[in-house]
């Protein structure tokens, strides 16, 4: 990995719906990453950093939208998302995390 390090390339899990629905139906995470960052060191990185097997790595850029302030127009910065697929079985600890969080909070409205 040229000048990137594994701790670098990968910036924040994309926690949406679609996310979640990919994540239950086809054990996929979706993955914020460096712009420049390749499905090589993408894939190393989340076998290093999560310890599980990746199958598969599917890379987009996704388009920053244009937003007014005020009178004059922004534009946000364009970002790279990586749906990575990982191996029957395996998991990643922040969703469950994330899932455990959520029946808590259910539980404390009851």
């Amino acid at each position: 990995m040229s000048g990137k390090d594994i701790y670098s390339i990968l910036r924040r899990p994309v926690i949406t719906e679609k996310a979640a629905l990919l994540k239950e139906d086809n054990n996929q995470v979706v993955l914020r990453v460096r712009a420049d960052a390749n499905k090589i060191e993408i894939r190393k990185a989340v076998e290093k950093l999560m310890d599980v097997t990746v199958t598969s790595v599917n890379t987009s850029i996704q388009r920053g939208k244009t937003r007014r302030m005020g009178r004059n127009m922004g534009k946000r910065p364009n970002w790279k998302k990586a749906v990575v697929t990982l191996e029957a079985g395996e998991t990643v600890e922040f969703y469950e995390a994330l899932e455990n969080l959520d029946e808590l909070e259910t539980a404390g409205e009851e």
